[in-house]
């Protein structure tokens, strides 16, 4: 019984770490499957590389991503690392725009 009771620490420590630490990678990688088998043309991604692009062709394991007018690479179906949502896409051509730079605040009017 005494080695019942040494063993507990040891196989607490083993449910611990299953608990906090295999399940939420578990969990991780097949919300990224599912993911990853739910694409559809036109959806905007980002790699696992962080390049953005939108896809123009999908086959089992292949797909067809247009990085940018004209260009268009063929990768792995697992080198997408997420979807972009709609709301991202507005920020995105929010940036787009050149930026002004602001006056110098050390210069005088009659520096300039």
């Amino acid at each position: 019984m005494s080695e019942l009771a040494s063993l507990l620490p040891l196989l607490a420590i083993a449910v611990l770490f299953w608990a906090l630490m295999i399940r939420p990678a578990q969990r991780r990688q097949r919300e990224l499957r599912q993911m990853q088998s739910s694409l559809e043309v036109g959806d905007e991604v980002m790699l696992s590389s962080g390049i953005y692009g939108v896809l123009r062709s999908l086959d089992d394991e292949r797909i067809s991503v247009e990085l940018a007018p004209g260009v268009v690479v063929e990768v792995v179906r697992g080198a997408v690392g997420s979807k972009v949502p709609p709301a991202a896409e507005s920020l995105a051509d929010d940036q787009d725009e050149p930026e002004t730079l602001p006056d110098h605040p050390d210069t005088t009017t009659e520096e300039r």
